[in-house]
């Protein structure tokens, strides 16, 4: 399986320096630094992804 990488659109740009991306697995949801790929992911299920999500536009 080939996982396909694609900015959050909430992304300020290509130069932006604080972006993340993410991708979708059969199991849920990855997510990993944008500027340092190779660094590895963090990996999560659709339910603690959008909680995660949630958190964030409450509280960011």
């Amino acid at each position: 399986m080939t996982v396909q990488w694609r900015k959050s659109s909430y992304t300020g740009g290509v130069q932006d320096e604080t972006c993340v991306e993410l991708a979708r697995f059969p199991a849920g949801v990855g997510v990993r630094d944008s500027k340092n790929p190779e660094a590895g992911h963090l990996a999560m299920t659709r339910e603690q992804f959008a909680r995660l999500s949630r958190r964030l536009k409450e509280h960011g």
